[in-house]
């Protein structure tokens, strides 16, 4: 079988949002899954030089109406969060938390995550909406509120948030398949023809 996608993603990124909308169908198509992989982005902004897209003169305005534009496209809801960007440590360390025992939990819990954020404008990083969103999914609330502030999901983000600036991932979303990196909800386009071709 194929290899999987690999979708890194920071739970605060309007443009991570936007893809994670679309990756699984998109695999999918090519007989491919996708393994979720969040991490801190902020992390990375040193290392870059550069901060939120949003607290950047113009480019700022810009990227919000093309997030708007992006959604409508897409045809998915979109509300900025109020006080954004935050630093999204309880819904990545949850996420973990449940990744290796039950990955599509994981997975479903990181969509009800990124909805509740800019689907609806909440804040995604409330350690307590996070266990709402958890509770229909059959996760314990009170358990995953405990497991967040142990010192093992903080290791454990901590580690993956390293990992993944070592493979060169700078922003998100970023994907790799087999090996070849793709930046941006807008090279997704590229990731289909590349699957659908073997690459160029």
């Amino acid at each position: 079988m194929a290899a999987p996608l690999e979708f890194y993603f920071d739970f605060y990124s309007p443009y991570g949002y936007l893809a994670s909308t679309r990756i699984d169908a998109l695999a999918k198509k090519h007989g491919r899954e996708v393994i979720w992989r969040p991490f801190l982005v902020g992390v990375t902004f040193a290392l870059t030089g550069t901060r939120p897209l949003l607290d950047i003169p113009l480019l700022g305005d810009y990227s919000l109406h093309d997030m708007r534009r992006c959604a409508r496209d897409q045809g998915v809801s979109f509300q900025l969060p109020e006080n954004f960007p935050k630093a999204a440590l309880a819904p990545s360390r949850a996420f973990y938390w449940l990744a290796d025992t039950q990955p599509e939990t994981a997975k479903a819990l990181a969509r009800a995550v990124y909805h509740a954020t800019f689907g609806e404008g909440r804040d995604g990083t409330d350690p307590q909406l996070v266990a709402d969103l958890a509770a229909p999914l059959g996760v314990d609330r009170e358990a995953l509120l405990a497991a967040i502030q142990t010192p093992e999901a903080k290791a454990r983000l901590k580690q993956e948030t390293e990992t993944a600036v070592e493979r060169g991932v700078f922003g998100s979303p970023y994907i790799f398949v087999d090996g070849e990196p793709f930046w941006g909800n807008d090279r997704l386009e590229q990731v289909d023809r590349w699957l659908a071709t073997g690459g160029w």
